[in-house]
């Protein structure tokens, strides 16, 4: 069966960890689904379950950029969920989050150092095309969360329909009005118009997805 990244950006946290909620409720395994949240001025360390002293480590590891802040089996997410395994990390050219899951410890390889690839490597490398990995990288430095799910056809819809119901963002809609106020991040193709299904078939590296324009979704690169 086909497998699938699917992604969503949101404008506030607690609508994209609701979005987690729901996935893993919904039979979601929280080993296939991954959040990162900008942390600028520290907004959710209170969400991390680190004694103060760890705390304050992580923290000035991230501001830094000398660590991830954070160990892989931290960010892989916690036996209650994903959303009790959030640690704090820097991305280059995203600064300071919190973040949990797959795309996460891919990052982070075997947790030393900061996440050298970046936001926009990671994304990449499981399947989501250039242009939009500027786009999600993009917007989580400007204070935006990222939500990433694998999934196969038969849950894809599931999916979709739940990150929607949580207010993820149209990112080409977002991206056009970026570029207006100057951002000069690479332009979608034209490429990237709904070529696909809700349910994942006859997907395109483009990630559009026919009658969707708040999540996208790629073919997963093997």
């Amino acid at each position: 069966m086909a497998q699938q990244t699917i992604t969503a950006l949101f404008d506030h946290y607690d609508d994209a960890s609701a979005a987690v909620a729901k996935l893993e409720a919904a039979g979601i395994p929280h080993a296939d689904v991954s959040i990162v949240a900008n942390n600028e001025g520290d907004r959710h360390s209170g969400l991390i379950g680190r004694g103060d002293r760890d705390h304050r480590e992580a923290k000035q590891g991230a501001e830094t950029g000398a660590g991830t802040g954070a160990t892989v089996g931290t960010l892989a997410g916690g036996a209650l969920g994903l959303l009790t395994g959030l640690g704090l990390m820097a991305i280059p050219g995203v600064g300071p989050v919190v973040a949990a899951g797959w795309l996460v410890t891919t990052l982070t390889g075997a947790g030393i150092g900061a996440a050298a690839g970046g936001l926009i490597g990671g994304l990449t490398g499981a399947g989501v095309n250039e242009a939009d990995a500027h786009t999600y990288s993009e917007g989580v430095r400007r204070g935006g969360t990222l939500v990433t799910v694998r999934s196969d056809e038969a849950r894809a819809i599931t999916v979709m329909d739940i990150l929607e119901q949580h207010g993820s963002v149209d990112v080409h809609e977002r991206a056009q009005t970026w570029r207006s106020e100057g951002w000069t991040a690479p332009t979608v193709a034209e490429s990237s118009g709904p070529t696909g299904s809700t349910a994942g078939a006859g997907l395109s590296p483009a990630g559009a997805v026919e009658g969707r324009t708040r999540v996208r979704s790629y073919p997963t690169m093997p």
